[in-house]
């Protein structure tokens, strides 16, 4: 007969699988740390090191990058109004920050709707970025999925929610009993 007794947390060493290593929460201090031991490089984000680092303990080469396109054209300079195009590969910028407080009010900020307006819709307005705005006010309102690199703000959400009065030291304890179990 056998127990269904948890699994211990292995330790962060080059004994590891990759399988092995994805199966576990690790930190990107943790992560990096153990690149460095294996001569990687401890750069890039929380997915691309895990990748790599995994990729590594089973003897594979690295998966390519993922490079982000550069940007082309100068950002937008003041000033700008609602008739003004919105440029390829235009950042989220002060400029643009002034100009929506200016039109939407001190309650704008850029959020992921906007965020990704404006990376996607290069040729159009600012005055439709405007619009934009005011017509995803009601699913910004919706609680949004956490993106999986912030692992640890989604489980302090979901906690909370199932235990609506529980402090914070609470929370943090029952993340540490979380993150040290499989994650599958």
């Amino acid at each position: 007969m056998r127990l269904n007794l948890p699994e211990d947390r292995p330790s962060l060493t080059t004994a590891l699988t990759g399988a092995e290593l994805l199966r576990w929460y690790w930190t990107v201090e943790e992560l990096s740390a153990l690149a460095r031991v294996m001569g990687l490089s401890a750069g890039g984000g929380k997915a691309a090191l895990t990748a790599r680092v995994a990729a590594a303990l089973d003897g594979n080469p690295p998966p390519a990058p993922t490079r982000v396109p550069r940007r082309r054209g100068r950002p937008l300079a003041a000033p700008v109004d609602g008739d003004t195009v919105i440029p390829e590969g235009q950042p989220c910028s002060q400029v643009l920050r002034e100009f929506f407080v200016r039109e939407i009010g001190p309650g704008f900020h850029f959020d992921a709707f906007m965020r990704d307006y404006v990376a996607q819709h290069a040729g159009h307005t600012l005055a439709e970025a405007v619009t934009h705005w005011h017509a995803t006010r009601a699913r910004a309102a919706e609680p949004q999925p956490v993106a999986a690199q912030f692992e640890f703000n989604r489980f302090l959400r979901d906690w909370h929610a199932r235990h609506p009065d529980g402090t914070r030291h609470q929370a943090l304890a029952a993340w540490r009993d979380h993150r040290a179990l499989p994650k599958h």
